[in-house]
């Protein structure tokens, strides 16, 4: 009998990728969420989540998933995420920027949405975290990512939101934003190569590369399971930084 069932969507690349290598529990099965897949130690579940015929996949999995699942724990990881296309608001190609506004706006919710009605329709009554990759970005404007900082400003209040919702229930379940830090990913590598006009603040990103200043992928990831290990309240809004 698997103990943990994992979830993580965007677990091909990047933080996600960070996640699955250094998942903490020893009797777990993990499903890694996204196009490509190829992830070691893991099941693929194939969907483009910047097109919401990918969402209708996700549900029915989450669904056929816990029923046959007899174990203590469940979490979904949700982070997927896509910065293009950088640059101003009307100035960037228009049907990038939809599908990247589908994939950082309307893909969390519909899947946290997704994933807390598929445990109230399980007979599985272990305890489950509903984890969203957070940002610094959520808090603030940063010209060229008004996609990025939206999308994570909807995320952080869904999670606000949904976690109060779960505390009301009272059903064992919790909902938390973790924001990893500014991690050394092929993001950043993107982001240094950005054009000023295109967004102004690149430079900040191309000094904390040179100060060594960005956290190593396997560092935020092992931080962000420390904090899910934790004893957050649901509702919250977490970050590596001040674990």
């Amino acid at each position: 009998m698997t103990a943990v069932l994992v979830w993580i969507s965007g677990a091909s690349s990047g933080i996600g990728a960070a996640l699955v290598r250094t998942v903490p529990y020893d009797d777990v099965h993990v499903i890694d969420i996204s196009r490509s897949g190829g992830t070691a130690g893991t099941e693929h579940l194939p969907a483009d989540l910047s097109d919401p015929a990918g969402w209708s996949v996700v549900g029915p999995h989450f669904h056929a998933k816990l029923e046959q699942f007899d174990g203590e724990h469940v979490v979904f990881i949700h982070a997927a995420a896509a910065l293009d296309p950088i640059g101003f608001a009307g100035e960037v190609d228009h049907h990038a920027y939809r599908r990247t506004a589908l994939l950082n706006a309307a893909a969390p919710l519909v899947l946290g949405d997704l994933f807390l009605g598929a445990l109230d329709a399980a007979t599985f009554d272990g305890t489950a975290d509903l984890i969203f990759i957070s940002s610094g970005a959520a808090q603030r404007p940063i010209e060229g990512w008004s996609l990025y900082c939206a999308g994570k400003a909807g995320q952080d209040m869904w999670v606000r939101t949904a976690g109060a919702e779960q505390i009301r229930r009272g059903n064992g379940r919790r909902v938390l934003a973790i924001a990893p830090g500014v991690v050394a990913t092929t993001m950043q590598e993107q982001i240094r190569s950005m054009d000023e006009r295109d967004f102004p603040n690149v430079e900040r990103f191309r000094r904390l590369h040179r100060d060594g200043e960005l956290l190593d992928p396997t560092d935020s990831a092992e931080r962000i399971w420390a904090l899910i290990e934790g004893d957050a309240e649901s509702g919250a809004i977490l970050d590596v930084r001040d674990e």
